[in-house]
């Protein structure tokens, strides 16, 4: 019969030179050659006040390449990473075989800061030079992901204030029945769990009250809106998204169409995607050539939004919820939407309308006469008007007819109050003698080079989120607070961006 050799993978000394574990044409070679010889990391030196006195620091270009490897392999925990530095031969050719602590390397990570934008800006100039931004379209679109964040302890101040009522009645109720049992022979157990349960309640009540100490202000969005805060992590945010609600960030990446290389990356504490798009803008401002047309999705339409982007002479292309259904391209897309999942529909089932709807009126456009359901003909209410930038034509029925009418209950939601019926029906957009930034937007991306240019996208910004979300496994943000969460999705971000670097040829 035949014989093999035998393959032992117990643990040996060998003799092993790493910097040949770093092999050409890799992403570690990449990154080990861009912190080495390419970037400068000077600035992280103002963290240090050791050259006099103190211990030697481990080399912030050491643990910037370590950290960036370790989120490629899909690895966040700073455990995972402390470990893999001690087991892993390719992290201990990047480490130089020095074995950081965890805790060396979850402060790194959590104090990175405005330090790791200027090694984001570094590796983009190189992306640059080395002609992987192309600049003739930019895809902007965002990504909600929950963070280190409690969503039960999301809330107003009023409802702060009410769940510490509540746990302290509740305390006080527990701690008189406590005492009029004290008489009685109980179980020891039994006591002790009351005890417990009485000192939990009092203390998550005064750390109720000690936040709303701490934060005298309600949380306020953009136009003043009051928002929910939240005791773990105020600066997050409750988010809606496909599986259902989450307390994190959006974060967000503009993408350049020539290689999918991301030009900005942001974290916000907000899930709403129209606050998000000037600031973007902003910061790219400087990469934008000319011609350079940005992208984006409904989410990021408003007419605001458009008349900032036109005040900034950006050229853009920002789709409005109706595109779709003026695209003939998308005629039978209802054929092929998947059945609603019960799991994660929250919208229910549409209720029957109580009361009588326009539809319900026989209106003759021509005539220009209305008939209720009772049969009685409304008069015409003045010469019409515009709601929301729509003509309609009103109707109004007269009191000799509504009032003792046996329909009114039908007619109207409040009988007991209104006399008669008011009906509207629209005749179309209305001609304005300005056109607004929405109308005009959706003329250019109606039109044929702008829905080619649109339609470039999806396939632009989309294979990023899947490579990172997939590929690298980022599933959730690991820290609190919006610096520290800009800088972890920074990090993803910038391992994105060296990924390009490494597959055209960078440092072979």
């Amino acid at each position: 019969m035949a014989r093999y050799k035998h393959i032992d993978t117990s643990p040996r000394f060998l003799p092993v030179d790493l910097a040949r574990q770093l092999l050409p044409g890799t992403f570690e070679h990449a990154l080990n050659h861009l912190l080495d010889h390419v970037i400068d990391v000077s600035h992280f030196d103002a963290r240090f006040r050791n050259d006099e006195t103190g211990a030697s620091a481990y080399p912030p270009a050491m643990l910037l390449k370590v950290v960036l490897f370790a989120y490629s392999q899909g690895i966040v925990s700073s455990r995972g990473i402390g470990r893999a530095c001690r087991e892993h031969v390719t992290f201990i050719a990047l480490c130089g075989d020095s074995g950081p602590h965890f805790t060396t390397i979850a402060r790194f990570v959590s104090t990175l800061g405005e330090d790791i934008a200027r090694v984001f800006a570094a590796v983009l100039a190189i992306c640059d030079r080395q002609g992987l931004i192309g600049r003739e379209m930019f895809a902007i679109d965002g990504v909600k992901l929950p963070s280190n964040a409690s969503k039960r302890r999301s809330g107003t101040r009023s409802e702060f204030e009410r769940q510490a009522t509540k746990l302290e009645a509740a305390a006080k109720t527990m701690l008189a029945r406590h005492r009029e049992a004290d008489a009685k022979p109980v179980e020891p157990d039994l006591r002790a769990k009351e005890a417990k349960r009485i000192e939990r309640l009092e203390r998550d009540a005064a750390q109720i009250r000690d936040w709303l100490v701490g934060h005298p202000e309600e949380r306020r969005g953009v136009k003043g809106s009051v928002r929910k805060s939240n005791r773990t992590d105020n600066d997050s945010a409750k988010m809606a998204t496909g599986k259902g609600v989450i307390q994190g960030y959006t974060g967000v990446a503009a993408v350049d169409g020539k290689h999918q290389v991301i030009v900005c990356a942001q974290a916000h504490g907000t899930g709403s995607e129209q606050e998000l798009l000037v600031p973007v803008v902003a910061a790219i401002k400087g990469v934008l050539a000319d011609d350079s047309v940005i992208t984006a999705d409904a989410g990021y339409h408003s007419d605001e939004n458009l008349k900032r982007l036109a005040a900034m002479k950006v050229q853009a292309l920002v789709a409005d919820n109706g595109m779709r259904k003026r695209d003939e391209r998308f005629a039978t897309q209802g054929r092929h939407k998947a059945a609603p999942d019960p799991l994660y529909d929250k919208s229910g089932t549409k209720k029957k309308a109580a009361t009588y709807q326009p539809a319900d009126f026989t209106y003759d456009p021509e005539a220009k006469t209305c008939v209720c359901p009772a049969g009685k003909s409304l008069y015409r209410h003045g010469s019409g008007g515009i709601i929301n930038g729509y003509a309609v034509v009103r109707f109004e029925g007269a009191q000799r007819d509504c009032l003792p009418c046996a329909h009114r209950d039908r007619c109207l939601r409040t009988p007991g109050k209104t006399k008669t019926r008011q009906v509207a029906f629209f005749k179309g957009k209305a001609t304005t003698s300005t056109e607004s930034h929405t109308e005009r937007m959706k003329k250019r991306i109606d039109s044929p080079e702008g829905r080619a240019l649109y339609g470039r996208r999806f396939a632009t910004v989309e294979p990023v989120f899947g490579n990172l979300r997939h590929n690298k496994r980022l599933d959730r943000f690991t820290l609190r607070g919006r610096t520290k969460i800009d800088a972890q999705w920074k990090l993803y971000c910038l391992v994105h961006n060296i990924e390009k670097l490494a597959h055209h040829g960078y440092a072979q």
